[in-house]
């Protein structure tokens, strides 16, 4: 093989890393998978429970997931609908409710994401994630 061909080899591969290695530099220390998501407000299911009907339960699974069951009195609210639930979980709001964000367990991230939505975009105070999500409530609601 000659040089000139092994020299514009390793250009090429050299190139090909440098957006990684520039994203890597970019986005260090902010891997998902070493930092799981730190709730300002986690809830346990009694807590959330004691509330009563100031609560309002948030399912932020799948359709099909709500679907096969949730939280009695839970309203859907998920990332892939936020634009035509969000309307609906507002119209049922008020400012002393508390928001209880839930999703498959507790190493689903969708009711974090949710949550923070609710708390940015939405504006909404008093927004909790349920610690264990759905498989909590089941244990604790056989």
């Amino acid at each position: 093989m000659p040089l000139s061909l092994v020299r514009q080899v390793l250009l090429l591969l050299g190139l090909a890393f440098l957006p990684a290695i520039g994203q890597a530099v970019y986005y260090r220390g902010a891997t998902s998978w070493q930092h799981p998501p730190v709730d300002s407000a986690p809830v346990s299911v009694a807590q959330a429970k004691d509330w009563g009907d100031a609560a309002l339960w948030i399912d932020a699974r799948a359709e099909e997931q709500f679907a096969g069951g949730h939280v009695p009195g839970a309203m859907l609210l998920n990332e892939d609908d936020w634009n035509t639930l969000l309307p609906k979980v507002l119209a049922v709001w008020s400012p002393g409710r508390k928001l209880v964000v839930y999703c498959s367990r507790q190493t689903c991230n969708a009711s974090h994401e949710v949550a923070e939505r609710l708390r940015n975009e939405a504006g909404l105070k008093n927004v909790f994630v349920l610690q264990g999500g759905w498989e909590e409530w089941q244990k604790n609601n056989p």
